[in-house]
């Protein structure tokens, strides 16, 4: 659920409960980075989470 003075939501599992483009996202995801981002409790938008799942492919440890 978006939080009104927010411009995301509370969180990734929020988010992925809520936009299905960002649940389509993840899910094809590699499972490393998946697990990487589960672990980051602060990612509340769709362009958060595709740079932060871009840095973790890029950084070459995950992915």
């Amino acid at each position: 659920m978006k939080h009104p003075s927010l411009s995301g939501y509370l969180c990734l599992s929020d988010m992925l409960d809520q936009d299905l483009s960002a649940y389509e996202y993840f899910q094809g995801l590699p499972p490393e980075v998946r697990q990487a981002l589960k672990r980051e409790d602060n990612i509340t938008t769709f362009d958060e989470l595709q740079a932060r799942a871009a840095n973790l492919r890029s950084s070459g440890l995950i992915g």
